[in-house]
């Protein structure tokens, strides 16, 4: 029977009829990408795939290339639950199914709980409320198209370093409100399939293994009925993990759940056959919904395809530049009006890299991609003379060489030649090639996707290619890093060793080494041979003599770039914006900075671009500065340019995006997500971000992003929920309905107008915070978010809002009665366009209490 048959069947007759060893078979995933299939019973096998930001595949090397979505903050920075839902299902489902995987690893619900969080911009928000309901519509997008969705990580896991191993310190308190909030509300609301647990402890034990988190919390007091599965190799026992219900190991490579290990357990009497069929049971309920939702994808014939109809490219677009922040406008500088122009300096490193993600999981192969420069240029009448300079270096390695490197017959890429070595455990290398193919990537990560079975444990990759300068001769620094060792040949000249001795470093997950230098001259039309001789055995570095093999983490990248003193790039940039009419400075962080993995350690943008855009703003009063990060960074310069323009990484739309909000095609409409600070001193969790012995301390409290700088009358760069627009709103009329509690719930209905008094048309996201009672038994923010609207008018036009409360926004968590109460008193309501700009006030008065639990 095809695989889709499995919606028809009875789970509960199944399970009777799984044998033990056939039960633990299901618990435990198989290779990287797949669970486990019993065709004696005719279930199937399904197939995850990354997200957040787009559906990679199969593989992280060659993989297929994808459309990349903006990153999540940049979803949240729309403040639009209908758009996002319509890019999970038209977008994400729908890649899904190209890839032919039934569930995604996405979307990321974790709080940013500070800008120097390594994968902050894979979560939403700084706001719980912002995070969950963002969160809920990208799970009911995605769900709606038959695809199931796993929100991750559960929970705490808000920084990198470490990450594995640190225990995440916080009150009952603080982790109901802030850190589960998001996910309470997407459980609510829409009902995730599958929720992935973090890596790191929480209050002393490792999340995959927390019985109070997963078994009391989501099964119990949340009443979720999908599966729960680990992070790749974030299982760290076997009954322990089992019996507090982890349902599903992942991956399946070197995996803990065994028939051996699991048997062992059984026989100590510290597992039992219900309980490991309890968890198989969560399994077999996922694929039935699986085969239910998009039974076409279990029965295709598993190969991935790259489609982008022009509705989806038009979506891409949409989506991306709404996301898109107008930081500042003084005096109207934007929009740029083309035809007043008659040259346009284009700076910043940002311009014409290949900016659209950031790294780690989310990385993916774009299937197309418009630069800023690109997307600029386009949308210039003709007549326009447009000129660059990177002005200042902003990558952290080397830029990548995918798109430099041809193959001796003109093909884009390298030729790339698996070898044996004698034995699994020798160095000597056998010249006959097991395997040969065109890569074309110089950021190699071969993970399961490379050598195959037939070659020893113990093997070699070269990597054949040539580069051609085309312009002028040159100076041409190579840069070299590995997850095992390999040394460069340029003209059969050695021109770096990473080999012979190492450096480690964080790349490649953790397994790589630090990037290693070494420079060539080239000349302009030559072809110039690049050979890399690379083998998957980690060389020694001091303090680690080891020679590891690294059999699931061997990794190879070499990157490029012409040699430029950077007072000479400097000054370049400055003359060239000396004469032009306009300045755009591109400028920001990219997958280097921002990564899973690793933490940043600064909010400053790279090398010397503040230098730069302080320079440029000197010699030309009308320089417009597009920043992209996924996260909050700081801006030295704001008051010196008259124009910012907030863009996030946008994928593969990125450069059209931004150029129709530049010139005036698309009216800004993102607000911001998170606060952005003014120093990094002034950031809640600053003095306590960091891994103390095993422990990350929250000691921030409940007093996370906003709540944080208005309760310590902090002044931010800019402000949770501010974004300009090139029309202006007013706010009027507020009224508030007499609360309804009833069944232990609450409702108020809370109405005012929103009037666009400018000359274009424009959309507004109103924003309702609310304070709590004097009188409060516990301490609490001056504002917290607790709903929004996004409107759209035309200029002059009016129009009614309307939102309503329930008792998530008056609700607080007690930890004497470890409930939820809902306090009597007179609880203020605020409106208006930011967390800082709120020009309506009403007051609401609950006059009963009431306590709950549960949703």
């Amino acid at each position: 029977m095809p695989p889709s048959d499995f919606a028809n069947v009875d789970i509960d007759e199944i399970l009777d009829k799984l044998t033990t060893g056939e039960a633990v078979k299901l618990i435990a995933g198989v290779g990287a990408w797949h669970t486990a299939s019993i065709e004696r019973l005719g279930i199937p096998a399904i197939k995850v795939s990354d997200g957040p930001n787009g559906i990679r595949g199969s593989h992280l090397f060659m993989c297929t290339p994808a459309k990349c979505l903006p990153c999540a903050t940049a979803l949240a920075a729309t403040w639009d639950r209908n758009l996002v839902e319509e890019v999970g299902l038209k977008l994400l489902a729908s890649e899904a199914k190209l890839r032919a995987a039934s569930l995604i690893l996405a979307p990321t619900c974790n709080i940013q709980r500070s800008p120097l969080g390594g994968r902050s911009f894979e979560s939403f928000s700084e706001d719980p409320h912002l995070s969950g309901t963002i969160c809920s519509a990208y799970i009911r997008g995605v769900q709606s198209g038959g695809i199931g969705a796993t929100i991750k990580h559960f929970v705490a896991n808000d920084k990198e370093d470490g990450r594995m191993g640190y225990d995440s310190v916080l009150s009952p308190r603080v982790l109901r409100e802030i850190y589960l909030m998001p996910f309470m509300l997407a459980q609510k609301h829409a009902e995730p399939w599958a929720i992935m647990t973090a890596y790191n402890r929480v209050n002393g034990r490792h999340v995959s293994e927390n019985a109070y988190l997963l078994r009391d919390i989501l099964r119990k007091e949340w009443q979720f009925n999908g599966l729960i599965m680990s992070d790749w190799f974030g299982t760290y026992s076997i009954d322990q993990a089992i019996n507090a219900g982890l349902d599903l190991e992942m991956p399946g490579i070197n995996k803990l759940r065994t028939s051996e290990n699991v048997g062992r357990s059984i026989v100590a009497n510290k597992l039992t056959v219900r309980t490991i069929k309890e968890r198989a049971k969560n399994v077999l309920e996922l694929l039935q919904k699986c085969a239910k939702g998009a039974p076409e994808v279990l029965d295709s014939d598993g190969k991935e395809h790259t489609r982008d109809t022009e509705e989806d490219k038009t979506l891409m677009r949409k989506v991306a530049g709404e996301s898109i922040i107008l930081l500042k406008n003084q005096d109207a500088a934007l929009p740029l009006q083309a035809h007043e122009l008659k040259k346009i300096a284009i700076v910043g490193g940002n311009a014409k890299g290949l900016v659209l993600s950031g790294g780690g999981s989310a990385a993916l192969k774009p299937s197309y991609f418009v630069s800023p420069y690109d997307g600029i240029v386009n949308a210039l009448p003709k007549g326009i003379q447009v000129t660059y300079s990177e002005g200042a270096r902003a990558f952290k390695v080397m830029p990548s060489l995918d798109f430099d490197i041809v193959t001796a017959t003109g093909q884009r890429g390298w030729l790339g030649t698996w070898h044996r070595h004698e034995s699994d455990d020798s160095m000597i290398v056998v010249e006959e090639p097991v395997r040969t193919r065109v890569i074309n990537e110089t950021n190699i990560f071969l993970d399961l996707s490379g050598p195959g079975d037939d070659i020893t444990r113990r093997w070699t990759l070269r990597l054949r290619g040539l580069l051609v300068p085309r312009e002028k001769d040159m100076v041409f620094e190579f840069g070299l890093i590995v997850a095992g060792r390999a040394k460069l040949w340029v003209d059969d000249k050695l021109v770096i060793d990473n080999w012979t001795r190492q450096r480690r470093g964080g790349e490649f997950f953790g397994c790589g080494t630090l990037e290693e230098k070494g420079a060539a001259q080239l000349v302009a039309h030559k072809a110039h041979s690049i050979y890399v001789e690379f083998c998957n055995v980690r060389g020694p570095a001091d303090g680690d003599e080891d020679e590891t093999v690294m059999d699931m983490t061997a990794g190879v990248r070499l990157g490029g770039a012409e040699v430029h003193a950077p007072e000479e790039l400097l000054e370049n940039a400055v003359e060239l914006a000396k004469d032009a009419d306009a300045v755009i400075a591109v400028v920001g962080l990219n997958a280097d900075w921002e990564s899973e993995g690793y933490d940043r350690t600064t909010l400053d943008l790279p090398g010397r671009t503040n230098e730069l855009i302080q320079r440029i703003a000197e010699v030309n009063r009308k320089t417009i500065v597009v920043t992209q990060s996924g996260s909050a960074i700081t801006m030295p310069w704001v008051d010196s340019v008259p124009a910012i323009v907030h863009a996030w990484y946008l994928g593969n739309a990125t450069g059209d995006a931004i150029a129709d909000v530049l010139f005036g095609k698309v009216n800004p409409s993102g607000k911001l997500p998170l606060t952005f600070p003014a120093r990094l001193e002034d950031v809640p969790s600053f003095g306590h971000f960091s891994v103390d012995d095993g422990k990350v301390r929250y000691a921030e409290g409940i007093f996370v992003g906003y709540k944080h700088y208005q309760h310590r009358s902090i002044t931010p760069g800019f402000a949770f929920g501010h974004g300009l627009s090139y029309t202006t709103f007013q706010y009027s009329g507020l009224k508030v309905s007499e609360p309804s509690i009833r069944n232990n719930d609450i409702d108020v209905a809370v109405t005012f107008t929103i009037r666009n008094t400018g000359n274009v048309a424009g959309s507004e996201t109103s924003q309702l915070y609310i304070s709590w009672p004097s009188h409060s038994a516990l301490s609490h923010p001056p504002l917290t978010l607790k709903a929004f609207s996004k409107t759209s008018l035309e200029a002059g036009a009016s129009r009614s809002v309307g939102l309503r409360l329930d008792k998530y926004a008056v609700s607080s968590w007690s930890e004497s009665s470890e409930k939820w109460v809902v306090e009597n008193g007179s609880y203020t309501i605020s409106i208006g366009t930011s967390s800082q700009e709120l020009p309506l006030t009403a007051t609401m008065t609950v006059r009963s209490s009431f306590e709950w639990s549960g949703l």
